[in-house]
């Protein structure tokens, strides 16, 4: 986990945006077969999810309404 937190924290750009990003895309895996899977490999899903946010596996816009 300070693994993460160091990639956090060291990370450009706005991290409010990521974080969300993350808990939101985490919502969406929370009814899946993928939970599973992440959970079988000893993760937290919004641990998972955050992890690919800060590599940059997952992409995102923020839309402004």
């Amino acid at each position: 986990m300070s693994i993460l937190l160091d990639k956090l924290i060291d990370k450009e750009g706005n991290i409010y945006e990521m974080t969300c990003v993350a808990i939101k895309e985490a919502n969406l895996i929370q009814g899946t077969n993928l939970k599973d899977e992440i959970e079988r490999e000893g993760e937290k899903v919004t641990t998972h999810v955050l992890d690919q946010v800060l590599n940059d596996e997952i992409k995102y816009t923020i839309s402004e309404d």
